[in-house]
Parts: C-alpha cells; sequence; structure tokens
C-alpha cells in the first residue's frame, strides 16, 4: 500500500561520509601515507645504526611495540578526526592556559607585596582572551582580523515531517538550489541555551488589566501562572538557527576593501532563494551580532525570550 502522502518523494542514496578524504594508495590517504612511510624510514634508519651491536631478531623484536602505536595513530580516528590529530589537539590544549580574561593590554603580573605563597596558591596566570573577530561594524559585519569579514542572519525552523510527500520534495529542492549557489563559506549554526521565563510571565501580568475583556486578563494571568511553572521545572532550552557568511580576505586586497558588503549580499541572496523553503532570513544588526557573540562565550548564561525575534523552538 502506497501512502498517498509519499507520492511524488523520490529516495536519494547519500554516502555516509562524503567529506572522506581521497585514497591514494590503496585504503591509505595521502596523510596515512606519510605517516607510516616517515615511520617505516625512521625505523629502518635505526636499524642501520644498531646494526652492529644488535641482531636483527633483537632489535624487529623491540620496535614491534613502537610501529605498532604508530599504526595505530596513523589508521585509528575518534568521532572522526584522525589519532594524529587528536593526539596534537589534546596536547595543545593541555599546554593552553585554561583561565583567560579580557586583557587587550596583558595580563600584569602579580605586585611584588604578594608572598610567594599566596602567588603559588592563585596557581597560573590567566592569558589574554584574544578574539577571532576584531570588532562589529554598524551594519552587523564581523571585522575577522586578517581573515576577511563575516555577517549573521537569524532563520527559522521548518516542521519538515508534517508535510506531505510533494511538499516535502519542494523544501528539499528549494534548499538545495540555495546550496548549490553558494559562492564563499556559509555556516550554519544551531545553538541551544537556557531560557529564563520570569521577564515573559512578569510581562504578561503586568499588561494583563489593559486587555479589553475580563476573560482575556484571566487566560493571560493562567498563562503566566503556568510559564512561572514551566521555568521552575528547569531545564527548558531555546535553539537558534544562525546563518553565517564569509568572505575571505585575498594577499593583494586591503583589509578594507568591500568584503563587508559582499557578506551583507550574499546574507540577502540567502533570504531570497531560502524563502521558497519557507525559510525567513533575517540579517542581524551590530547589537544582536554582539549578543550572539557574548553569548558563544558565556552559553551557560540564561537568555531572556523578551523581544528574542528568533523563531525557535523550546524543549
Amino acid at each position: 500500500m502506497t501512502d498517498v502522502n509519499d507520492e511524488g518523494v523520490a529516495a536519494t542514496r547519500i554516502p555516509a561520509d562524503i567529506a572522506r578524504p581521497d585514497r591514494v594508495l590503496g585504503p591509505l590517504t595521502a596523510r596515512q601515507a606519510g605517516i607510516l612511510a616517515a615511520a617505516a624510514l625512521v625505523l629502518y634508519g635505526g636499524y642501520w645504526i644498531v646494526r652492529p651491536v644488535m641482531a636483527p631478531l633483537a632489535y624487529l623484536v623491540m620496535i614491534v611495540p613502537v610501529a605498532g602505536v604508530v599504526t595505530a595513530i596513523a589508521l585509528g580516528a575518534r568521532e572522526g578526526i584522525g589519532l594524529d590529530r587528536f593526539l596534537l589537539a589534546a596536547l595543545s590544549h593541555a599546554r593552553t592556559r585554561k583561565r583567560r580574561v579580557h586583557a587587550p593590554e596583558g595580563v600584569p603580573a602579580l605586585p611584588g607585596i604578594v608572598p610567594p605563597r599566596l602567588a603559588r596558591a592563585t596557581g597560573p596566570m590567566p592569558a589574554a582572551m584574544r578574539m577571532p573577530c576584531h570588532g562589529v561594524s554598524p551594519a552587523g559585519v564581523l571585522d575577522l582580523r586578517g581573515q576577511g569579514r563575516a555577517a549573521m542572519a537569524r532563520c527559522s525552523t521548518v516542521n519538515f515531517d508534517l508535510r506531505s510527500g510533494s511538499e516535502q520534495q519542494g523544501l528539499v529542492a528549494a534548499f538545495a538550489r540555495w546550496l548549490n549557489s553558494l559562492t564563499g563559506p556559509t555556516q550554519i549554526l544551531t545553538r541551544c541555551y537556557h531560557t529564563d521565563l520570569a521577564p515573559l510571565a512578569n510581562q504578561l501580568h503586568h499588561d494583563a488589566p489593559a486587555l479589553p475583556h475580563p476573560a482575556l486578563e484571566r487566560a493571560a494571568r493562567a498563562h503566566a501562572d503556568y510559564l512561572v511553572e514551566l521555568g521552575a521545572a528547569g531545564g527548558l532550552l531555546t535553539r537558534q538557527v544562525v546563518l553565517v557568511a564569509r568572505e575571505e580576505t585575498a594577499r593583494h586586497q586591503h583589509r578594507s576593501a568591500g568584503g563587508g558588503a559582499r557578506v551583507i549580499q550574499r546574507v540577502q541572496e540567502a533570504a531570497r532563494a531560502l524563502a521558497p523553503a519557507e525559510i525567513s532570513v533575517v540579517p542581524l544588526r551590530a547589537e544582536e551580532t554582539a549578543a550572539v557573540i557574548t553569548a558563544a562565550c558565556n552559553p551557560d548564561s540564561p537568555t531572556s525570550p523578551v523581544g528574542l525575534d528568533s523563531e525557535g523552538d523550546q524543549a
């Protein structure tokens, strides 16, 4: 039996890992082949160095664990990342100072009057936090220092499962046309953050007496009480979808060139292209862009839904 809602739906097979690196030597990528080749050359060179004083069998037994570890690092992966890159990232994280403060002028040393015992008790000194963006223009364009410019836009969501098969096909086709029209780096960021419903409940209580009918006032107060009860349960999250368009700065191009106008134009093009997919794209102003970056630096801070224009879902 065929469901009438599925009429017109065309199934398309998509590889599980479309970003898998190319294989250049059998099942090995260029990076894996380079690591194994370098390890083989080092071990072979070590054999020629110790050959006069060590038997070949003893040297082979000694290098088997080393070769096994190198092979595991070269071929293994964790969470889609090669073990070599994962270990390098872990080493970089371990060597990086965990406490960072906003100090563009640098973190001054403790004054000499502080006893050495107290200085040791405070732990390592914090490091100055270096943000990847230099500032936000009045038009909402991010200056990514020497990496170009970026602009953000707020996107609405679409309930895909409740649509019929032909409607789903149309939404997918419209979204695919936008993907095929991209001319630069684009990121779709989905962020979830805690929501504080108390300000919204207080606003409902404050505005309820101005409603034209007592029944509407009672309904508004009842809804405000429900929001207070819902917020008291804790764990309430709000989902926001942000589209980020970025333009890289060419080496021969000046930083103040028209990269800002280009990213704004790309956001406007995305708004027109995603309209057939029933996705509204609203560019963020300078204050909203700064608020998104601030929330990303402190993701645990609750956000009030009062004045929030994003059309997100709550869970």
